[in-house]
């Protein structure tokens, strides 16, 4: 099968810890969890369907991809290297936290190669017509966001407000997304509630279009898919969803043909 010109990164499906912190941590394994984007590197990997594929095995919790260099705590503890995760856990135990030193050398090890990983993949494959920034949002708005406590739609597409890319190319592939997902269309939605982090923001149309995906939780961290007191997924429900996302680009691919 001739390849998707497209390039996937996914920055925060990883579960590790570096080995940086980890005698470090005050954080259980549940908050863990609960902070990342988990499985997604499961449902986006179609590692041999597209150009380009990204992802990290470290966890959003030590490490956060999809912030700017200078997000950085007491500023902001859901920065680049966090103090808390988005749930106000704290993730570091007393007399143990990271100081500024410490915090510089995550972002040299981890954050700079991944993104010089991103501009490596599209200076090396002039081909890729469409860049994914790919994640999970929780079902219902977070404390934290700006949505707190609202029902969010299956599928969120970013598109930083038109800037990253056309907004008749996302118009495109939400309709591809509704079809692939047997989604009513209600349930895809272009720029709310996240309209594109740092990722989209900084390589959107330079030169490329760039959309950020949003996949509610809901599809697959619920009854009767996942037990939430051991972490566990039925990998059917995975293989599902993975493949319809293939079917979105593909049907993406060939819209309007």
């Amino acid at each position: 099968m001739k390849k998707f010109p497209v390039l996937i990164s996914v920055p925060h499906g990883g579960d590790e810890i570096p080995a940086e912190v980890k005698n470090r941590l005050c954080l259980s394994q549940q908050d863990l969890f609960a902070d990342g984007d988990a499985f997604t590197r499961e449902i986006y990997g179609i590692v041999d369907s597209v150009t380009a594929y990204i992802d990290t095995p470290y966890a959003r919790a030590f490490i956060d991809l999809n912030r700017d260099t200078h997000d950085l705590p007491p500023k902001n503890p859901d920065g680049i290297v966090k103090t808390t995760t988005c749930h106000g856990k704290t993730i570091y135990s007393p007399g143990k936290e990271l100081s500024l030193k410490d915090s510089l050398r995550l972002i040299e090890n981890y954050y700079h190669p991944y993104h010089q990983n991103i501009r490596q993949l599209l200076d090396t494959h002039p081909d890729i017509q469409l860049a994914l920034d790919c994640h999970s949002m929780e079902a219902i708005g977070p404390a934290i966001s700006p949505d707190r406590g609202q029902k969010r739609p299956a599928i969120c597409l970013g598109t930083n407000k038109g800037k990253s890319c056309p907004m008749e190319m996302a118009e495109k592939l939400a309709t591809c997304f509704q079809t692939a997902f047997g989604l009513d269309a209600t349930e895809i939605v272009i720029d709310q509630p996240f309209s594109g982090g740092f990722i989209t923001r900084t390589y959107g149309n330079q030169p490329i279009p760039w959309i950020q995906i949003e996949i509610s939780r809901a599809l697959y961290l619920s009854e009767p898919w996942f037990d939430k007191d051991n972490l566990s997924i039925q990998k059917s429900r995975l293989r599902l969803l993975r493949g319809q996302f293939q079917e979105a680009l593909k049907c993406f691919m060939n819209f309007g043909k």
